[in-house]
């Protein structure tokens, strides 16, 4: 229990200043800058809303960030006690509440999730996603390239992230072509129950499928490798994979490619050095991480950290944008060529290293044969005029409308790109 002396010189999050509303547009549109201010005075923590009427911490110093995410026993990631407080229809919970997987659990739950993800993306061969991402790239880019315009999100970015994500998992067409609009609710908080009955009942079906014709794959292995499980425990752990993936590479892609297109560094030019795909992506990584705000906590009791007190079973997210933007770390040259950034987390509940390096992969090489074979593509749009999309947990833009000369199709071959 905490006393009135043990307060003493410290103070409560609601002390530090009205909630900051992550969820608004004028929010989405400048969120560095509002990182900035509530560093004001060197603060670690600043009080915001994840929507109208939820309270949360949000964590914006790198080096407390870091240990909250190395610290389970103070800051455990299970909701249940949280989660009582949201009606059942609330559009956060398919994205926050509770489900039997690494991310939702803590202690002995989470680490036999966490071994059982583990086992399952094993089987993922790098050199299969970079061949299925060149082939369904190139199928795409046929699509529109000799129409001369494209908007990116919808035309390219996000079916090449489902399909070649479907293909890794051994999620056959006729199953993933349901579940793309189920978890793209899910990501906009929309329909929560009928998100979750759409997404259970696609999964369960993927595992059906699964015990009767096994391949070389993910959803194989959860089934057929890992004793113990219930079909519930199996499909939780389909969520836990498709959902780190889908929105997060997608955003990645995104506001790579938006700022490759932004940036003159990343123009090709024959006079200068031009730097390749994958410095572009690490840049994005660091400084504008697709999930900017995440790796939720839920303390089980008022803990004190940095002088400020967090009130028990309340969220506590790591801002990892304002974290890796952190002056404390970064200095006045910004983040250069640092891995120490936390777009894929940190501690124990830190993105699994097969999974970081499928979407680095994935990323690399959507973006890579996209500019090899349209590379005088331009906005548009002005770059000022690039909407960006308003939610409390990812950062990503709404629409990126572009023109090129128009290009006769590809041929549809996997082969290397120039750019990487």
């Amino acid at each position: 229990m905490v006393t009135q002396q043990s307060r003493a010189g410290s103070r409560s999050i609601e002390s530090l200043g009205p909630r900051i509303k992550l969820y608004t547009p004028d929010f989405a549109a400048d969120p560095y800058a509002e990182y900035e201010r509530m560093r004001a005075g060197r603060r670690t923590l600043a009080p915001v809303e994840l929507a109208p009427g939820v309270p949360a911490t949000l964590v914006v110093a790198y080096h407390t960030a870091i240990r909250i995410l190395n610290d389970p026993e103070r800051f455990p990631a299970d909701p249940r006690v949280w989660q009582k407080s949201l009606p059942t229809d609330h559009p956060l919970r398919p994205m926050l509440e509770w489900r039997p997987n690494p991310l939702r659990t803590a202690g002995k739950e989470h680490a036999r999730y966490r071994e059982v993800l583990n086992h399952a993306l094993a089987v993922v061969d790098l050199h299969a996603v970079r061949e299925h991402t060149i082939r369904v790239a190139a199928e795409l880019i046929n699509r529109f390239c000799g129409a001369g315009k494209a908007e990116l999100i919808e035309d390219y970015i996000t079916p090449v992230v489902i399909t070649v994500l479907n293909e890794t998992v051994g999620c056959p067409p006729r199953i993933g072509v349901r579940l793309r609009p189920a978890f793209a609710a899910m990501f906009e908080g929309v329909n929560t129950d009928e998100v979750n009955a759409q997404v259970a009942a696609g999964l369960f079906e993927l595992i059906e499928s699964k015990r009767r014709h096994p391949g070389r794959d993910i959803a194989s292995r959860l089934v057929h490798e890992c004793d113990g499980l219930s079909d519930e425990e199996r499909m939780s752990q389909l969520v836990t994979i498709y959902s780190a993936c889908i929105e997060p590479v997608r955003n990645l892609i995104a506001n790579t490619m938006r700022r490759m297109l932004t940036d003159p560094r990343y123009r090709p030019d024959p006079t200068q050095y031009t730097p390749p795909v994958r410095d572009a992506v690490k840049e994005t990584l660091a400084n504008d991480p697709p999930m900017a705000n995440l790796c939720n906590s839920y303390p089980r009791q008022p803990v004190l950290i940095d002088g400020v007190w967090l009130p028990a079973d309340q969220p506590v997210l790591v801002s990892m944008a304002a974290c890796t933007t952190d002056p404390a770390i970064v200095g006045t040259r910004g983040w250069t060529d640092n891995n120490s950034h936390l777009a894929f987390g940190s501690g124990p509940h830190a993105c699994p290293p097969i999974a970081r390096q499928m979407s680095e992969q994935l990323a690399v090489e959507a973006i890579a044969q996209f500019f090899d074979a349209l590379p005088e593509t331009e906005l548009a749009v002005p770059a000022s005029q690039v909407p960006w999309r308003p939610g409390p947990f990812h950062r990503a833009p709404a629409a990126v409308p572009v023109t090129f000369p128009p290009t006769p199709p590809l041929t549809v071959t996997a082969r290397p790109v120039s750019r990487k």
